[in-house]
């Protein structure tokens, strides 16, 4: 039980600090209270208490909060993801984040993005999305695939392989776009 109230702690200070990013990410916030009617910061508060829950083994009480959560905002979080705090859903409709799926601080995801598997599959299925990472409007990150810090994925994307760090990924298959110099990008497969 001594472990649920330190865990409840790491929760509240996961909130200010997701709160901090969409202070700064996201310009359509003018003032703190509209994140009170903010569907992406509202599901990822939902989010990390039924992580919570899951974490402790009262597992139908987090999925009481996800059902609720993907009834309210149309995002569907599993419980069982691991997102690390300082993380920005914008907008968040449409949103799809797998059970295996962990994310970096400071990443950036905007509505319409999954980060799903590719097969049906026990074990990990999902993407490990990096630190700082942009990932575009309607973009799907799919399978046991590794997203490097600071890296891109454009809107639309459909990312299939392992991204480097500090790289951008656009396309259906997505390639990386690796800027040699302003004048010349290069575009090769992943």
């Amino acid at each position: 039980m001594c472990t649920f109230f330190k865990d409840l702690s790491k929760l509240h200070r996961a909130i200010k600090l997701d709160k901090k990013e969409y202070l700064e990410k996201d310009p359509s916030i003018e003032s703190k209270w509209q994140l009170i009617f903010h569907a992406g910061f509202l599901s990822l508060i939902l989010y990390r208490w039924s992580h919570l829950f899951y974490s402790h083994n009262l597992k139908f009480l987090a999925f009481l909060l996800h059902f609720f959560s993907r009834i309210l905002f149309a995002i569907d979080i599993n419980p069982a993801a691991k997102i690390e705090p300082g993380v920005v859903i914008d907008h968040g409709i449409g949103t799809v984040i797998g059970s295996t799926t962990t994310i970096g601080s400071g990443t950036l995801i905007y509505h319409g993005v999954t980060l799903g598997s590719r097969n049906i599959q026990k074990g990990k299925r999902h993407p490990d999305i990096g630190k700082n990472v942009l990932i575009g409007s309607g973009a799907k990150v799919l399978g046991p695939i590794r997203i490097g810090d600071n890296s891109q994925i454009g809107a639309n994307s459909v990312v299939l392989k392992n991204v480097p760090p500090n790289t951008k990924a656009i396309g259906i298959p997505a390639k990386i776009v690796e800027i040699i110099n302003n004048e010349n990008p290069k575009i090769k497969s992943i």
